[in-house]
């Protein structure tokens, strides 16, 4: 399967279903009233970290994904349906950012996290949702607003503790065969490596760490030589590097020479960037030392340390031979227990906030138009409204007494039935 680290998609979330104008009509109703019902939310789109996905690489034709919209209204109140939220799947450590604004929307550093990248649009309004008592039969709905949409960059920083720095053929994949059960591949030729390796180091029943080997980085990578500098960005999360050098490399160059070039690009890189590799511990540890008598390894290295003033951590090792490995190994895992990881790739990613837009403008139906449609119910409904519509003295009239007459008809009333019972 192809690597893919980095890749650009766009999302667009589900638009909101649309409110609908209508009236109920039943027989022997008047003016059964209105009873549109409002549409549906859009559906919402997430990205979720998955554990047993190791690249980018489905996301490399498929670059367009979006949610279902929310269906409209209906009559007789029914709310149209939610849309189906989308989830598309992603390597933990993944780092999704917002093309446009630079924003990282967020960051999966655990399996099963899922992060909200767009939202869903808001459902429309019915017209139940206008009525009042002075407007009893609303010809108003609202459009569902639409769904977000944003151009999104995948990068893929894979989940490590340790990171091994170093020219190709130094040894950075033979040190990992020979501390852990991953079986990169190894060869008499530079570039053996072209894609990140991991492998999970034990060093008791209880406690373990992550090596990330990536290709080999050379003078120059900065501005395209080699492989390039572009495998760096996975060692941004570890918390220790380990620079290999080689004692004898293949070319006879000057290992102090190779270690400062080195360093100058991860510098470049970290600028460029703005992430802190610079800032990162690093230990130095000089392989193939049994190519060579222990006098001349002494030698070599006290050299090379005293040109480099050095006074960081030092190693030496055979990776082939697996000699001076178990100590590194013991070293590196008391330094993390003693330096927990940090905060920032623990810590739960913050909710984005999203705002639902504004509901679209109220759309009135023309009237020519229901006028057409509800001839027979306007014409009906008012005829049979009229008949006996008897509005009683309003709250107002009452306050002022002119409801008197009402009272005195019916005290003369009482009179007459009085005076019938007196008649013998």
């Amino acid at each position: 399967m192809k690597f893919v680290d980095e890749v650009s998609i766009k999302v667009k979330a589900g638009d909101g279903g649309n409110g609908i104008v209508s009236f109920r009509r039943e027989k022997y109703v008047a003016r059964g009233g209105p009873d549109g019902g409002d549409g549906g939310n859009g559906g919402n789109v997430y990205i979720v970290a998955d554990a047993e996905l190791n690249t980018l690489v489905d996301y490399r034709f498929v670059r367009f994904y979006q949610a279902t919209r929310g269906e409209n209204g209906q009559g007789r109140n029914k709310t149209g349906s939610k849309g189906e939220e989308l989830y598309l799947k992603a390597p933990v450590g993944t780092q999704i950012t917002d093309k446009e604004t630079g924003e990282v929307v967020g960051d999966l550093v655990r399996d099963g996290q899922a992060v909200l990248v767009a939202k869903g649009g808001f459902h429309g309004l019915g017209n139940t949702r206008f009525k009042s008592s002075i407007n009893r039969a609303p010809r108003k709905a609202t459009h569902g607003t639409p769904g977000e949409f944003r151009e999104l960059r995948l990068e893929l920083k894979v989940l490590a503790d340790v990171g091994l720095l170093g020219l190709p053929n130094a040894g950075k994949s033979t040190f990992i065969r020979a501390v852990s059960s991953a079986k990169p591949k190894v060869a008499d030729y530079p570039f053996t490596t072209l894609v990140p390796n991991l492998g999970v180091v034990r060093v008791d029943t209880e406690s373990s760490f992550v090596v990330a080997d990536i290709p080999g980085v050379i003078e120059g990578a900065a501005e395209g030589a080699g492989l390039g500098i572009r495998f760096l960005r996975h060692l941004a999360r570890t918390r220790i590097l380990l620079h290999i050098v080689d004692l004898l490399p293949f070319d006879e160059s000057d290992p102090v020479k190779n270690f400062n070039g080195i360093m100058n690009e991860l510098y470049k890189y970290s600028e460029s960037k703005d992430i802190s590799l610079k800032d990162k511990p690093v230990w130095l540890v000089f392989n193939k030392t049994d190519l060579l008598s222990e006098e001349e390894v002494e030698e070599k290295i006290a050299d090379m340390l005293e040109r480099l003033e050095w006074d960081g951590p030092v190693y030496r090792m055979s990776a082939i031979q697996k000699e001076g490995t178990r100590k590194i190994c013991n070293d590196i895992m008391d330094y993390l227990i003693e330096h927990p990881k940090m905060r920032e790739y623990e810590a739960e990613t913050q909710a984005q906030s999203f705002n639902w837009p504004e509901p679209g403008a109220i759309d009135e139906v023309p009237q020519e138009v229901w006028d057409d449609l509800d001839d027979e119910w306007d014409e009906e409904g008012d005829a049979e409204g009229d008949e006996g519509l008897d509005e009683g003295p309003s709250e107002q009239e009452e306050l002022n007494g002119e409801g008197s007459e009402t009272d005195e008809t019916s005290v003369d009333a009482d009179e007459s039935v009085e005076q019938e019972k007196d008649k013998p």
